[in-house]
């Protein structure tokens, strides 16, 4: 349905409380001069966009202020229209021309001082529209649009003007903005999902559709509010590397679905119950509290950085929830199943897939922990040496952080000095100093490999910034020297899945071996 409303009408349906906005939207943030520029669109009839209004006879439960103004409360009589979008737009007209509502004490309404310069050029490019402090405007050449719809004041206003050419102009302005069209359509639903999807839809373009405003709108209550709970939650992670975690809404919000519902899908986020949510939320936060505990103290993984999907959390939250106030512990049995799982998960890219794939763990994983039989990690792991040969390694993506968390858990060795490798910083700052080209670049580059070729994971390991600057450009047969003889250098070697003729110099034999190493490592991480 849609509908036309003048500036009047819409000022009006603010003032009375039953156009309002929710607290799922963003706030005002449109400057002055874009405030100014509108009036002058309005001005000359130009289209400015049209109004979307979300009609329902179920208030929200938190909503928000239009710009500085509090709007009064409904009346129950009448639905109300939220405004899903053309917020900026509306929040603009109505502080240029109400007068009925103060702004909050201590919020910026200079925006809404818009005058009309009677004085400016009125051409294609140039507007007549200006935003003005007070110590700016001119009374004899500014007059405010504040005052249009006052009629009192615009006729007090109005006969200041001797001239009877500059009253006429303003009488031309008084009729368009009088006159002025604002189209509207109106959604009529009480169905919350197709908000979120309609909304969703709007914003892609531009701001992603917040799905935790939306859900906390709807879950809020006076001692419960789900935006400073995942705040809260995110304070508590940082420390550990995984503030990124609690700074994601969306997984926070399908950790929450997943332990709730089972189910991770937008219908089901929008559709969780917000008592509900409430209820659980220390069982949320202790699930993922425990997941990411889990893959510390397990996999090495000591900050997202290295995480090679985020997603895993997800089932693992499922596993580690409980309304315990002590922690979960897995088994002998759910340890070996789930570290197995997840590896399968990482080599496999699984989560690049389906959301099915994601829902069908969680059932699995839910299975596991209660003790029942479960098939979890018991898809088709097919893996060869192309792996390792082919995939260059790049930090930001999936393979190159699977590659790392597999060499962290060989637990490698210091070329130079034999001793074990502080992973902390490596694992936490995922700095590329950290990992050296066991062949280095500079000296294939001398020999013909393309860096291409140079830069596979096959050629990739482990090292401490320090051995990897003594190191530098040497190639292996030269910088042998720098490292301890005997059993010391089989074990530095086998702890970074080494063959043990490198030191050869030849790259291809090299690589391949290599490869097969990693391979079968690969294989034994996976259960397989």
């Amino acid at each position: 349905m849609s509908d036309i409303l003048f500036i009047n009408d819409l000022i009006q349906s603010l003032t009375q409380g039953h156009t309002r906005i929710p607290s799922f939207q963003r706030g005002f943030v449109w400057d002055p001069e874009r405030v100014a520029r509108l009036m002058d669109s309005i001005y000359r009839g130009y289209p400015f966009g049209t109004l979307l209004f979300w009609r329902t006879r179920t208030p929200l439960q938190t909503e928000r202020s239009l710009g500085p103004f509090t709007l009064p409360a409904n009346s129950p009589e009448y639905p109300i229209d939220y405004i899903l979008d053309g917020q900026q737009r509306a929040t603009s007209i109505f502080g240029v021309f109400q007068t009925e509502i103060a702004p909050t004490p201590g919020e910026d309404d200079s925006w809404s001082k818009i005058y009309f310069d009677i004085r400016g050029s009125y051409s294609a490019q140039d507007s007549q529209f200006v935003a003005l402090s007070d110590d700016e405007v001119d009374p004899a050449r500014h007059f405010p649009l504040k005052v249009l719809f006052n009629s009192p004041e615009y006729w007090r206003i109005l006969k200041t003007w001797d001239d009877e050419a500059t009253a006429s102009r303003i009488s031309e302005l008084w009729e368009r903005f009088k006159s002025a069209r604002i189209r509207v359509q109106y959604f009529n639903t009480d169905d919350r999902t197709a908000v979120a999807i309609v909304f969703e839809r709007i914003n892609r373009m531009g701001v992603e559709l917040d799905t935790l405003q939306l859900l906390s709108a709807w879950s809020w209550s006076e001692d419960f509010d789900l935006q400073a709970q995942f705040e809260d939650l995110a304070d508590e992670l940082a420390p550990f590397g995984f503030n990124d975690v609690g700074e994601d809404s969306d997984l926070l919000l399908r950790c929450c679905a997943a332990i709730i519902a089972g189910d991770v899908s937008p219908k089901t986020i929008i559709n969780l119950n917000g008592s509900e949510v409430r209820k659980r939320f220390d069982e949320v936060r202790l699930g993922i509290l425990g997941a990411i505990d889990f893959l510390r103290n397990n996999l090495k993984v000591l900050s997202t950085r290295v995480l090679p999907y985020t997603t895993i959390i997800i089932p693992l939250s499922v596993f580690f929830s409980t309304v315990k106030d002590q922690s979960t512990y897995p088994d002998a049995h759910q340890h070996q199943i789930l570290t197995r799982w997840i590896w399968r998960t990482f080599f496999t890219r699984r989560y690049s897939k389906r959301l099915e794939q994601l829902n069908t763990d969680i059932g699995e994983i839910r299975k596991l922990r209660n003790g029942e039989p479960s098939s979890l990690g018991e898809f088709s792991c097919a893996l060869d040496k192309s792996f390792f040969l082919d995939n260059a390694f790049n930090l930001r993506n999936v393979n190159t952080k699977t590659f790392v968390l597999m060499l962290a858990s060989g637990k490698p060795l210091d070329f130079i000095n034999g001793s074990e490798i502080a992973l902390d910083s490596v694992l936490r700052d995922c700095n590329k100093k950290e990992f050296h080209h066991m062949f280095p670049i500079a000296y294939l580059k001398s020999i013909g490999v393309p860096s291409g070729r140079a830069n596979i994971l096959a050629n990739l390991c482990i090292l401490a910034r320090a051995s990897n600057n003594k190191i530098g450009d040497l190639e292996p047969s030269t910088y042998k020297s720098l490292m301890p003889d005997g059993r010391l250098m089989e074990d530095i070697l086998a702890s970074a899945f080494c063959p043990g003729d490198i030191f050869r110099d030849d790259y291809t034999t090299f690589t391949q071996k290599r490869a097969g190493i990693l391979l079968k490592a690969a294989y034994d991480l996976m259960g397989i």
